[in-house]
């Protein structure tokens, strides 16, 4: 096909929130600027959701390769260090673990650890529990936090981290980054969508006042409205509630109190859901996700604010929503990221990871200019291919916490403990169960530690184990789990308390809250 080195695509984002933002900084980075003009329509009188405050490690890549200065990040988004997820509650009450980011022992002889670990548990060896043999679990109890060492070879190097921020500060530092660097934002409504009558495709956008916005490729970050890709192009919804039934989140935030500044989140089931604590400099982040069908919304705001760790800092929000996808994240000239495209409860901060993985490979696939009206089918085609297995990956990843459940007598986990699940994660289940395999996923969420943590934390052991890890003489595998064990806890015992090290590195810009959150906790 001919391209005219010349044109210029024009590419209209239509909506902002952390969705449309990270998508126009993104783009405004990875893209010639003389190739594609970016710009971006919100308006000021549509509200965002807007509560998630917790993130995966990739963010760091993302603001890293936007070059984001990360201690100014930090101060104006009034952020904080995450290493991973505490989860309580969920095998039965009492229970807790942590879903860490980083690994879990060594791999010896060419073998992953689990199964080892595993090995000389059924031997009756000398064997602490899993989570012990997690450097990042070890500083999540500690309430610790370093940079991770460089060197591979460094006990100190088999973590990473990721943030809990503000989003509302997030977008907005996106939008001062994003405007910067030569995208246009207009303020505006939609009123009417122009499309071609033959192929159906998106041609402008009439605003409220009346201007006309044209463009050849439009991505679609207007929330659940989805006002482009479900709205014009007619995209179906994919209903996943027969495996996600929490339907409602209430969202309030309280004064910072109880464990303080913690560098992990915290989820903690409860009656119908479960809860979420995330803790920023300047306050805590709480919410109830629940679904409708096992608890009313009166006994979840009841519920949320009785177990706050300090006085509430406004009424809770409520919040609706379907988990499901949209089966294709790009139809068309219309691409969807964020709540257009899809929704998956945040209870593995998962929603900003999504946008941004939507990002990247919507770069890699990008049209070129001067390709005329045609968006090639084999670019769309693999996106879409791309979309699914994100979501779908992430799906069997939630639908696990909520199957391996213990707590009997509670209709919700009754529930969700007993239903029919998809064949995908069945699979995965009776081989760990079997031979305690792991996904290895080239592509997509979750890492073989990530399942690991989640499977051994609920209470599922594999009754037996790679064979190859017999290459080892018990003894030895007592002593270099011993050996490991010491490594962790004493390169954890030298760091730094989190809220110390913030306080050095990255106090927030509303005036010292690192030190306030100190002297409460």
């Amino acid at each position: 096909m001919h391209t005219d080195k010349g044109a210029t695509l024009k590419v209209v984002i239509v909506g902002g929130g952390t969705a449309g933002w990270m998508c126009a900084a993104g783009l405004a980075r990875l893209l010639d600027p003389k190739a594609y003009d970016l710009t971006l329509i919100e308006s000021d009188e549509i509200g965002t959701v807007g509560v998630g405050e917790a993130t995966l490690p990739h963010i760091k890549t993302y603001n890293d390769m936007l070059g984001i200065d990360e201690a100014q990040f930090l101060r104006e988004t009034q952020g904080s260090i995450k290493l991973g997820i505490e989860f309580r509650d969920w095998n039965r009450p009492g229970d807790r673990y942590i879903h860490p980011f980083g690994t879990f022992g060594e791999p010896w002889n060419g073998v992953d650890f689990q199964h080892h670990w595993v090995r000389a548990r059924n031997a009756g060896r000398e064997v602490a529990p899993l989570q012990a043999y997690s450097y990042a679990v070890a500083a999540c109890r500690a309430n610790a936090f370093e940079f991770p060492n460089q060197d591979d070879k460094s006990i100190r190097s088999t973590y990473a981290y990721a943030y809990h921020f503000d989003a509302g500060l997030y977008a907005g530092f996106l939008r001062r980054w994003a405007t910067a660097r030569g995208v246009t934002r207009i303020e505006g409504l939609v009123s009417d969508i122009a499309r071609d009558t033959a192929g159906g495709q998106v041609r402008s956008l009439t605003l409220k006042s009346g201007a006309v916005i044209p463009g050849d490729l439009f991505i679609d970050c207007t929330g659940f409205r989805s006002l482009l890709l479900a709205g014009q192009m007619d995209v179906a919804w994919q209903d996943w509630g027969h495996w996600l039934p929490c339907d409602r989140a209430l969202a309030v935030p309280c004064a910072t109190g109880g464990d303080g500044l913690t560098p992990y989140t915290r989820a903690s089931a409860d009656l119908g859901g479960w809860r979420w604590r995330i803790p920023l400099q300047h306050r805590t982040g709480n919410g109830y996700v629940f679904s409708s069908a096992f608890l009313d919304e009166d006994q979840a705001r009841e519920t949320l604010l009785a177990k706050l760790d300090g006085p509430a800092l406004d009424e809770p929000r409520l919040l609706r929503f379907k988990a499901g996808r949209r089966v294709r994240g790009w139809s068309g000239n219309v691409v969807a990221m964020g709540l257009s495209s899809g929704f998956l409860e945040p209870l593995e901060s998962t929603s900003i990871f999504l946008i941004q993985a939507a990002v990247i490979d919507l770069v890699n696939l990008m049209p070129t200019p001067g390709e005329g009206d045609r968006m090639d089918p084999r670019l769309v085609a693999e996106f879409n291919r791309l979309f699914e297995i994100q979501y779908d990956r992430v799906r069997d990843f939630l639908i696990l916490h909520y199957r391996a459940n213990s707590r009997v007598g509670e209709p919700l986990w009754d529930h969700v403990r007993t239903m029919a699940i998809p064949d995908s994660l069945a699979a995965k289940l009776l081989l760990f169960e079997r031979r305690a395999a792991l996904p290895n996923y080239q592509y997509g969420l979750f890492s073989r530690d990530s399942w690991l943590s989640v499977l051994e934390g609920q209470g599922l052991v594999p009754r037996a184990y790679d064979r190859l890890a017999e290459s080892l003489t018990l003894d030895d595998l007592e002593a270099r789990l011993a050996d490991l064990k010491a490594r962790i806890d004493g390169n954890v015992a030298t760091m730094t308390n989190h809220a110390d090290f913030l306080a050095r590195y990255a106090p927030g810009d509303l005036g010292g809250p690192v030190q306030a959150v100190r002297a409460v906790s």
